[in-house]
């Protein structure tokens, strides 16, 4: 079996450019992600996936469907929730710079184990990891020998990423999957291979 997933994060949003904590709130790409977006989709116009997975958050619905816009065959979006970023709580909306001030404590036990501890009222790295493998799995299991394109948001990626090479969630932090960036597994039965890790080719002469 040879399951290739192409990996793709959804385009710039004004709290990216802000450096904010997103999480799960629902924030629109900004006018330079929606132009990031067209980009990847033009880069991907040539695959012939047999499907576009997109978590359930707008940014990555709009990606998925502009993916899906720029390939001949239409293949169908389908939209499963498990790969949706992971939940920040109550720092959601908010900087860093300012959480450290207001929230110091709170922080320093978090940032001390950042796979077990949740931030308040959120969701930790290694509940996240639970879900997106589940995804993972059922995705490869229902695609074998075929392309698969998945839309989703950077902690989700990166934690399939790990979860697939079998590293360690320590190792979240030492990643980027940027945005609008391509990356590429490859999933055989004895394990996966990564292909591609946060090409942002396409995205030159992007402002």
């Amino acid at each position: 079996m040879t399951t290739r997933l192409l990996l793709v994060r959804h385009g710039r949003t004004a709290y990216n450019a802000e450096l904010r904590f997103m999480g799960q709130l629902d924030i629109p790409m900004d006018e330079k992600g929606e132009a990031q977006v067209q980009a990847v989709a033009r880069r991907l116009a040539t695959e012939s996936p047999a499907a576009i997975y997109s978590s359930e958050l707008l940014r990555a619905r709009e990606t998925a469907a502009a993916i899906q816009s720029a390939i001949a065959s239409r293949p169908p979006l389908r939209v499963e929730p498990r790969l949706t970023e992971g939940h920040f709580g109550d720092w959601q909306g908010e900087r860093y710079p300012d959480i450290h001030v207001q929230d110091a404590d709170r922080l320093a036990r978090w940032e001390a184990d950042r796979v077990g501890v949740a931030p308040p009222n959120g969701e930790a790295l290694r509940d996240i990891a639970e879900r997106v493998q589940a995804a993972y799995r059922d995705i490869c299991s229902a695609h074998r020998d075929q392309t698969v394109i998945i839309a989703a948001h950077g902690g989700s990626l990166q934690v399939l990423i790990l979860l697939a090479l079998d590293l360690p969630l320590e190792a979240y932090w030492k990643m980027d999957v940027s945005n609008a960036s391509l990356s590429e597994l490859r999933v055989y039965d004895e394990g996966a291979v990564l292909h591609l890790l946060n090409d942002t080719s396409h995205l030159d002469g992007i402002e």
